[in-house]
């Protein structure tokens, strides 16, 4: 059943709560990769997408399908590989017995999807989602379809083999609000893991949100009052990252190639308002907008061939500015 709430300020507190007993039910499954799923969890409150880059073998698949099972939602896994046409991803017409033209729908029509290994894939098919992940309607045929609310994608990247992949175009990962970068685990969330796996455990996650609550707390923090330096604070981070501009640093101008554009500054707005009723706060103050920047800029700053030569990494360039 739907939550209902007789104000803003009480739904705020009933996501902070809500937020706790998510990880708390999540954490039956997942060990650690508490920061990962906190950015994942906020990129859905937020109505974003992820951008999921980590070795194979760290529970991407798991963590996604079990945010599914907690809040209630479909769930599909799409697999990306180089021969993946984009009728495979949203479905495509076709004829019935009386030789009339119907619409078989594809697993883009879910709530959550993972793409699982977008850069296998072509550019022709990466662009399949660009339209789903902008304006949540696929046009086949001429005809637009809607797709049905929430709608989430995070898509998985590995970073270590890259030959026969195709880098997503810098338009593709623009649509992303977070890069998130899985890491390996502790020594001692590995040795939990390895208990957990090697033996018969029975972890059943019970739901916690309907799609219906989340679509009320997207909109919850769509309403969160932000002060005006805290918003001058972002854009100015943004600006920063911008060479050749008035509000460039030396390290700007010396190390990157390209900054960051407006959707930056939105996503950084957006993230700290939701990042601060996670926090059981009602508006974000200016370590709301840090704690977000590097996931957030981490995909959108191209540094030149002299930050590489001396070892900038965009993470330390990013960390510089702020």
């Amino acid at each position: 059943m739907s939550k209902t709430f007789s104000s803003d300020k009480e739904a705020a507190d009933q996501l902070h709560k809500t937020y706790q007993e998510i990880n708390q039910e999540i954490s039956k499954v997942i060990v650690g990769q508490q920061e990962a799923l906190k950015l994942v969890l906020m990129s859905i409150f937020s109505k974003g997408h992820c951008l999921l880059v980590g070795v194979p073998g760290l529970a991407k698949t798991l963590l996604i399908k079990t945010v599914a099972s907690v809040l209630h939602l479909k769930f599909n896994r799409i697999q990306f590989t180089p021969d993946l046409m984009p009728s495979d991803i949203i479905g495509a017409e076709t004829l019935d017995k009386d030789r009339n033209f119907q619409f078989i729908k594809g697993p883009i029509f879910s709530n959550i999807i993972l793409a699982d290994e977008i850069n296998r894939t072509p550019p022709k098919t990466q662009s399949a989602l660009l339209e789903s992940m902008q304006e949540y309607t696929v046009t086949v045929a001429g005809k637009k379809y809607e797709l049905e609310q929430p709608f989430f994608v995070l898509a998985t990247q590995n970073p270590i083999e890259q030959e026969g992949t195709y880098p997503l175009p810098e338009a593709q990962q623009d649509r992303f609000m977070f890069n998130i970068k899985l890491d390996y685990p502790s020594y001692e969330d590995e040795v939990e893991v390895v208990k957990r796996t090697t033996q018969i455990v029975e972890n059943s996650v019970k739901q916690i949100l309907s799609g219906e609550d989340i679509i009320k707390y997207q909109r919850l923090i769509q309403k969160v009052p932000v002060p005006d330096n805290v918003i001058s604070y972002a854009v100015e981070l943004v600006n920063k990252t911008r060479p050749k501009n008035d509000r460039a640093t030396k390290l700007t101008n010396e190390f990157i190639e390209w900054g960051a554009g407006p959707r930056a500054s939105q996503y950084l707005v957006i993230a700290a308002k939701c990042n601060a009723l996670l926090k059981g706060k009602y508006s974000p103050d200016i370590e709301e907008v840090q704690e977000v920047a590097i996931p957030i800029l981490r995909h959108r700053i191209f540094p030149n061939f002299k930050a590489e030569a001396e070892g900038y990494s965009v993470e330390k360039l990013i960390e510089e500015l702020l």
